[in-house]
């Protein structure tokens, strides 16, 4: 992995300062009966006082993905049951999860926010994919790829609230790039070789 001298992102890095404090606090909301797992998550207890603009600036400059749709794919996560994800749920207690999050959702909201960052991984995926296998990357140059690309990810992680060990880093770092050497292996060996179409199973060679 090729060494780099900026320094990685910090949670820190977030303004954690409200742009704008009303005059008066307002009248306070009626209480609510909040589930006490929702009472205790805090995987996002870092972004205590960050602006979604400011996430979504982040996210949308580094990602595909909106702040709102990776918080609610986390929360889709985390909150999976036996019989599917508790949609309403989530939606009905998103400021207490969020800190960035200021409005509840409907479930059909939370839905479409969760189908929308499948459909970008899945077309991000597909498009750093072909990015790798295309040759249009040196070795050299796809391994600085990862490397960014990595930390940008780790951070996300980070912020979420899971702690990675230096151990644990380079572990990943190593089995990441050891995957993407195969892949450009395989990817040689197609373009030089012989491929088959995906729609029809056609065999392709060169002179196709």
């Amino acid at each position: 992995m090729p060494e780099h001298d900026a320094p990685r992102p910090s949670p820190d890095d977030w303004d954690l300062s409200p742009a704008v404090r009303p005059l008066e606090e307002p009248d306070p909301e009626p209480e609510r009966n909040v589930p006490q797992d929702v009472r205790e998550y805090n995987r996002f207890s870092k972004m205590d006082g960050a602006q979604y603009e400011r996430v979504n600036e982040f996210m949308r400059d580094r990602t595909y993905i909106t702040a709102r749709e990776w918080a609610i794919a986390r929360l889709c996560a985390d909150f999976r049951t036996e019989t599917g994800v508790e949609m309403t749920k989530i939606g009905e207690n998103l400021p207490e999860l969020i800190p960035f999050m200021t409005g509840s959702y409907s479930p059909q909201a939370v839905n479409q926010a969760r189908s929308a960052f499948e459909e970008k991984v899945r077309m991000a995926g597909a498009t750093f994919l072909y990015g790798a296998m295309c040759d249009f990357f040196t070795a050299d140059e796809l391994d600085d790829l990862m490397y960014e690309v990595t930390e940008v990810a780790k951070f996300l992680l980070e912020v979420e609230g899971v702690d990675l060990a230096v151990e644990e880093e380079l572990d990943a770092e190593e089995r990441i790039s050891s995957v993407m050497r195969d892949v450009r292996q395989a990817s040689d060996e197609l373009r030089h070789d012989h491929a088959e179409c995906p729609n029809c199973g056609h065999e392709l060679t060169a002179e196709d």
